[in-house]
Parts: structure tokens; sequence; C-alpha cells
């Protein structure tokens, strides 16, 4: 709960304020029921959806909402999903950043504070394959992507400037506005909307709009400690589950 006089009330008042809208036309606008006047009176917690709506539709830093930064405004993006901030080592070379499962949590509100980044490591990997591009490290979280990808895993993704470059059943990081996911990415007939799967089947797949999308990450590559027991039957299960999905699409060429 807040109280009448808490920061990010004062400031969620002033954002209704400011844009002339009554208390009712607020709520309706925000998805809350009847009015806004509980949460003016501290009696309703402003919710994480409240938070992620004022900034889709106005732009309003959470950091600033709860009196963090002096940033009142962020750049919303409207398809772009390009990085919204590259960093460099001291000669002025591009680096890769590596976002751990900590970080992970706070990227998605400081997706454009170039300070935030500086606190994380950083590294260059020497090789073709990480040339001509930007790329981000991201450290899988949870057992949604098994058995592909395992918690405490590293994934290496190269920028993905539209939504449109986004390739369909490719596996992706995608950064909301409220968390940074692993998945594998379908495109849906209404474009606005994409599909996140998950590979272990016991996850739903998610719908989601893409204005609800920062940033974009194509995995590549990822760099992993498991190899204590290392085991043929996941390389054969795999390889069938390639040949079998290459079956798919020479029926449907056919087709």
């Amino acid at each position: 709960m807040g109280t009448p006089g808490s920061i990010e009330i004062k400031h969620f008042k002033e954002v209704r304020e400011e844009n002339n809208y009554t208390q009712t036309e607020f709520a309706a606008l925000l998805g809350i029921k009847n009015s806004t006047a509980d949460i003016e009176r501290g009696r309703t917690k402003l919710s994480g959806k409240i938070v992620a709506e004022l900034l889709r539709q106005f732009g309003i830093n959470p950091l600033w909402l709860f009196g963090e930064s002096g940033q009142k405004y962020l750049k919303i993006s409207k398809g772009d999903v390009s990085p919204k901030v590259i960093t460099v080592d001291s000669s002025d070379n591009e680096n890769i950043v590596l976002v751990n499962q900590k970080a992970a949590a706070g990227y998605p509100h400081n997706v454009q504070d170039v300070e935030w980044y500086n606190q994380l490591p950083a590294f260059d990997i020497p090789l073709p394959e990480f040339r001509n591009a930007s790329y981000r490290g991201f450290q899988i979280e949870g057992d949604s992507m098994l058995p592909d990808y395992r918690p405490g895993e590293w994934v290496m993704g190269k920028a993905v400037s539209s939504i449109e470059e986004a390739s369909n059943n490719r596996v992706y990081v995608i950064v909301m506005y409220d968390s940074v996911l692993v998945k594998k990415l379908q495109k849906m007939p209404d474009p606005s909307k994409v599909l996140l799967i998950s590979l272990n089947e016991e996850y739903l797949p998610l719908e989601i709009n893409v204005h609800d999308i920062q940033e974009i990450w194509q995995v590549n590559s990822k760099l992993t400690f498991n190899l204590d027991n290392p085991s043929n039957s996941g390389l054969f299960q795999e390889l069938q589950q390639s040949m079998e999905e290459l079956k798919r699409e020479l029926k449907s060429f056919k087709n």
C-alpha cells in the first residue's frame, strides 16, 4: 500500500492531471475498475500492470514514478526493437555485455540508462561469428526452455532491429517492459501480435503485442557448463527432431 503523500501516488496523479483525465476516464484507459480514487487515496497499490500501461501509453519511466530517477519520459518503441544502448570498451570497440539472472530483473527498466550498463561485465569474442553486429549475453533462468537451454547457461544474442527481421521458429531473447524471456518466436496472422513458445511442453505459449517488446536478440550460440555427463541420447533426440522438422517442411513445400 502507498500513502496519499507517497511519491508514486503524487506522480501518478500528476500524469492524470497533466493529460486532463478525470479519475474515471484514467481508470478506463489503464484497465482499472471504476475510478483511480482508491489509488490516489493510497488504499490500492500501483500494480505492475498499471506501471507498464503508464510506460506503454504515456512513456512514463517506472523509475521516475517511484522517485528513483529524474528522467520522467522514456522513448517508447513502435516496432523498433533494436538495442537501446550500445556499449564500447576503452578502445571504442563495441563489446558484449553479460546480463545475469539478477541483472535481468532490472534490465527492462534500465534499458535506456547508459550508466547502468557500466556495472555489468563485458567482454569481446575475437571470432568472425561475432563481428559486424551487436551482441549481448543473457543467462537462462528457469526450466521453460529445457532440454536445449538449462538454468544457469548463457545464450549469446545478435541484435534485431525490427520485428520484420525476426524469423519464425528461431529462439530469441525478448525484452518486454517487465521481463526478459528466452523463447521460440512465431509470427501470427495479426502482425501486431507474436506467439512466444517454450521448448518445455509443460509451458503454454504466450501471445503478446509487438508494442510491448523493447528489444529482440536472436540467439546464435550458448555457453554451457553442463559437460559432466555427456550423453549421446540428447544428440540423437536433437537429430531426430531436426529430421522430423525437415520432413514437415518438405511436405508443406510439396503441397
